[in-house]
């Protein structure tokens, strides 16, 4: 019923597209993307399964422009959803419908839409179907710019939560920025001043009132950026407001429920010119976690965004244990926040120099480490969440030969800073690409991990062949021969044609942490076959 329902509507709009592109007065644009999992038994791994042992999480989009206005919506439907996704997934539902209009610099939005105050952690909406995330504003949002001098824009709605809006939680919000540079002619100098404010409205219950919460809470940021032949800086100061948190297995003062006001401050510095660039980054955050719903504890409940400031993985062996930032938290035990950064430095050793040799070298290092606060209100450090370095080499060996080498050592402290202990690894990774012909190529990849802690010494290999632009073959395997003796291998194939691909492989899945930018969700070990069907239109 649910292939032939999708067929239907497919079939629909792909009509609909038509008569709008043939009347000359606007267009019809969509996507429809698919995830489907017939899961297997699995003892070795302890597999998880749902019931049928079938789930497919489904996502159908289109969005209809004509000169000034557009429209879309957005149908989803978990049948149900995969293993390890947010509980409040399930079902079909018409879950994303808008109308904008937009003449000049003036912009009006009614319906379901995602917006950004700043960096994000302040206040963020938006979509990642890895994560199972979408937190839209459904209201209104109007905007206005002034030349490029200024802009203001204001919104108010309900975010979403699960599949429809949250019943009880209102945000009104305003943003705003001025451009002093353009506005005093500073030339091939940037400056400009931004600021938000934020209101949340969700009821309290008696007794989170009688420990000092309110309904309504105001938060706010502060931003200024300048940009100068190459150089730039970001700087970021906010205030999250009062915020509410609950634990009933810890009480202070004989209260489960902790009001505290929430506070971060982000400093970004960069540099860009003659092959070099310099990325430094450092943050504080105390008390920043902000939810659509207190009474939520689903991993889809998040109203801001705290990104990871440390490097970000490609390779299976290095994200074993990713860092996930520390807002503030009471699971299990009472942590106020984090504070570290992040340095990133990219070099480009052009063609003809002495180590970049006939066709150049890229080379990229990176340093980032995080504490937990001594104490509340402090911006000391104390106990070591995560440290990182790796070092990367990217380099054309020949016009079909390419190589890259990485290096990476991890010091990651399993309880969330509870305890001083901390598990540290090296890692080695070796991507080796061969392109035989312009339209035939293979790529593999070998990766060791060694360490004394939790699971000790793991390995993993892929090979993965590639008859462009429509077939591509892998095979790979990560095994933990230092301890559980597992092997986790997985095989599949995908296949593109034009906008359309779809992809079947098999496969055996560690249970651990997946993320996307810093946001994190637990997934379950799984074993089984997974097809993945995207187009567009």
């Amino acid at each position: 019923m649910k292939r032939i329902l999708t067929a239907i509507l497919l079939s629909s709009l792909s009509l609909i597209s038509a008569w709008a592109q043939g009347d000359g007065k606007g267009y019809l644009v969509g996507s429809f993307e698919s995830n489907t999992i017939l899961y297997s038994e699995d003892a070795v791994t302890n597999a998880q399964r749902p019931d049928g042992n079938f789930a497919s999480n489904n996502y159908l989009k289109a969005d209809y422009y004509a000169g000034g206005f557009s429209a879309g919506l957005q149908l989803e439907t978990y049948q149900p959803a995969l293993v390890g996704y947010p509980g409040n997934l399930e079902g079909a539902k018409l879950t994303n419908y808008y109308m904008q209009w937009t003449d000049g610099d003036f912009a009006v939005t009614a319906g379901t839409f995602y917006d950004q105050f700043g960096s994000g952690i302040l206040f963020r909406t938006y979509e990642d179907r890895t994560l199972g995330m979408n937190t839209a504003l459904m209201g209104a949002r109007v905007s206005y710019h002034y030349k490029d001098i200024a802009s203001i824009k204001a919104l108010w709605g309900a975010p979403r939560l699960g599949m429809e809006p949250a019943k009880e939680t209102q945000v009104r919000g305003v943003d705003g920025s001025l451009s002093l540079s353009n506005l005093l002619g500073m030339g091939a100098t940037s400056l400009s001043l931004e600021g938000s404010l934020l209101n949340r409205y969700e009821p309290v219950n008696p007794i989170q009132e009688e420990a000092g919460a309110e309904a309504s809470t105001l938060g706010y940021s502060a931003r200024v950026n300048f940009e100068h032949n190459g150089f730039l800086v970001k700087a970021e100061y906010i205030d999250g407001g009062k915020k509410i948190y609950s634990n009933p297995n810890i009480l202070i003062d004989g209260k489960s429920n902790l009001i505290k006001n929430g506070n971060a401050q982000l400093l970004e510095m960069s540099y860009s010119g003659g092959g070099l660039g310099v990325n430094l980054s450092a943050r504080r955050m105390e008390w920043m976690e902000s939810k659509v719903s207190y009474g939520s504890t689903e991993t889809n409940n998040a109203l801001n965004y705290l990104p990871a400031l440390c490097a970000q993985y490609s390779y299976a062996i290095t994200n074993l244990n990713p860092y996930i930032p520390q807002p503030g938290t009471t699971a299990g035990h009472i942590n106020s926040g984090e504070i570290g950064g992040q340095l990133d430095v990219y070099y480009n050793f052009r063609r003809g120099t002495a180590l970049g040799g006939r066709r150049g070298m890229k080379v990229n290092f990176n340093f980032s480490t995080y504490y937990n606060l001594k104490e509340e209100g402090s911006f000391m450090p104390k106990t070591l969440l995560w440290r990182n370095v790796n070092v990367g080499v990217e380099k054309q060996i020949s016009k079909k030969f390419k190589m890259q080498l990485l290096y990476a050592m991890q010091e990651y402290n399993h309880s969330h800073g509870v305890g001083k202990g901390t598990w540290l690894s090296n890692m080695v990774v070796a991507d080796l690409l061969y392109k035989f012909t312009p339209s035939f190529s293979t790529r593999m990849e070998l990766a060791y991990l060694t360490t004394f802690e939790d699971q000790k010494d793991w390995m993993s290999g892929l090979v993965e062949v590639n008859f462009a632009p429509s077939w591509s073959l892998f095979v790979s395997d990560m095994f933990n021969h230092g301890d559980t003796k597992i092997h986790y291998y997985n095989a599949g194939f995908s296949y593109t044609a034009g906008r359309t691909r779809v992809a079947l492989s098999y496969g055996r899945n560690r249970a651990g942490m997946v993320c996307s930018g810093g946001v994190c969700r637990l997934m379950p070990a799984y074993t089984g076959g997974n097809l993945v069907v995207s187009t567009s239109f």
